[in-house]
């Protein structure tokens, strides 16, 4: 399994335009085919003049479904943040390889 996390740096400025933008664009991402979930989380920091760190992970399906989604629509979903925010919004991107995963058994 292969995690696709993008960290993104917000800018006090744009926040709320920004989460609610990311909130309409997660979805986006998924309806490309590449990926099986998301989860949007915010990375418990202090931050430098009120800005807000997040994290998204998105589940590919493998590792040809995100080489997919790099070829055909990555460039295009990325724009849109640029667009929009600027530089008001820092991001970088990292791959994830799954190892295991873990659970507590309910009693």
């Amino acid at each position: 399994m292969i995690i696709y996390n993008v960290t993104s740096n917000v800018a006090a400025s744009v926040h709320d335009k920004w989460l609610a933008w990311i909130k309409e664009h997660i979805p986006h991402v998924l309806a490309t085919g590449h990926f099986t979930e998301a989860k949007l989380t915010k990375v418990l920091v202090e931050e430098h003049e009120g800005a807000v760190t997040y994290s998204v992970q998105y589940r590919a399906k493998s590792r040809e479904a995100l080489e997919h989604y790099y070829k055909n629509d990555a460039d295009k979903l990325r724009g849109e943040s640029l667009k929009m925010f600027g530089d008001k919004v820092l991001a970088f991107r990292t791959e994830l390889e799954l190892i295991d995963e873990y659970t507590v058994k309910a009693d």
